[in-house]
């Protein structure tokens, strides 16, 4: 099975781990130990970031970032349901609502458009999704956030390597949020990182993620236990070593499907501009006009032909029991038909350019 995604995994990130394992230094009260501390350092100069925070997951790295820029009871948070869970989750944990708008079919991010006509007076925030890899557009939602007096919340957890006008994720938002899970383009099996320019949002997060804690035993806020351990880190300052070779890696797998795959008029291919390049997290194609049970069954032969084919988000957000029961129903037909036809397929570092060219073959051979 050539699987969606597969982490790459070498000899120097076990002897990270076993180092780290040697030194007995498995964690650090406030979140600060030595490898930690090595890579938010990393970390930040790779988002082009000022500050980075490692907690232990992308959810935790979400929620916390919502309750530094100071989202709390009451105050509603725009985003897209067309994402993980995770995203409206982080933002139920903090008390607030989640709004969801509609999509744009061209990127599947976010619309500015919908997120002006969603925005009350209880509006706190704007959480935009990075989705597949390929960055929300920014700019508009920052002079949004702007000209409203809202936080920008940036739900970077699949970003790793793309760029907007030149720029990490982040550049244009208080926060950005990036997942370490071990499918993503870098990972550290679990983790999550928040990056920020704001040295009052780096320092609440910072206590946030350790109880509200500055010193051992004095809480001044309220917090949790977000930390990200020693080992965890170990692997991440290996894995950002390798960042850019596994991006273009995956740039190449995806540039062999495109080329294979434009011959057929049923798709409609990953979206890419000049001024916004993908991390290629997911290459995900949609079925023109097609009928859910169609994808459903083209993904299907897919994986009897040994290709891990998935549908990602088949149920968006504001359709799953808990957030239409207890956040209401919402209209989004952009999401909704989306949802209906899209499919991914692996194009992960471990495809080989052989394995690439059978992915597409294939994929025309079954349409």
């Amino acid at each position: 099975m050539i699987y969606i995604n597969l982490p790459k995994i070498g000899e120097e990130e076990v002897q990270a781990v076993v180092k780290v394992l040697r030194s007995g230094m498995l964690t650090s009260g406030l979140g600060a130990g030595p490898a930690v501390t090595e890579f938010e350092k990393g970390f930040a100069k790779m988002a082009g970031a000022k500050h980075a925070v490692a907690v232990n997951t992308g959810t935790a790295a979400l929620h916390a970032a919502l309750m530094a820029v100071g989202v709390k009871q009451g105050d509603e948070v725009i985003l897209p349901s067309f994402t993980f869970v995770a995203t409206a989750e982080a933002v139920a944990l903090t008390g607030a609502k989640p709004v969801f708008a509609d999509i744009d079919p061209k990127t599947y991010n976010l619309s500015p458009q919908t997120v002006e006509k969603a925005l009350t007076k209880k509006t706190k925030a704007i959480l935009p999704v990075d989705l597949y890899g390929y960055s929300a557009d920014m700019k508009p939602l920052r002079e949004i956030a702007d000209k409203h007096g809202l936080a920008l919340v940036e739900d970077a957890a699949q970003a790793h390597g793309l760029t907007y006008e030149g720029k990490p994720a982040g550049a244009f938002a208080d926060a950005a949020c990036w997942s370490m899970y071990a499918s993503k383009n870098i990972m550290t099996g679990e983790g999550g990182v928040v990056t920020t320019n704001s040295d009052q949002i780096d320092e609440t997060l910072r206590m946030i993620r350790t109880h509200g804690e500055k010193a051992k035993y004095s809480s001044l806020i309220l917090g949790t236990n977000y930390r990200m351990s020693e080992m965890q880190a170990a692997i991440g300052n290996v894995q950002l070593t390798r960042l850019d070779g596994f991006v273009a890696k995956r740039r190449q797998n995806a540039q062999t499907l495109t080329k294979l795959l434009e011959k057929n008029n049923k798709l409609t291919l990953p979206y890419e501009s000049k001024d916004r390049l993908h991390s290629w997290y997911l290459y995900t194609a949609r079925l023109k006009d097609g009928a859910e049970e169609e994808r459903n069954t083209l993904m299907a032969e897919l994986k009897n032909k040994g290709i891990g084919a998935e549908a990602y988000y088949v149920n968006p957000v504001h359709q799953m029991p808990f957030y239409r029961e207890n956040f209401g129903s919402a209209k989004l037909p952009q999401t909704d038909n989306a949802a209906k036809q899209v499919f991914s397929l692996p194009i992960h570092p471990g495809v080989t350019e052989e394995q690439a060219r059978f992915i597409g073959e294939t994929v025309l051979s079954l349409l």
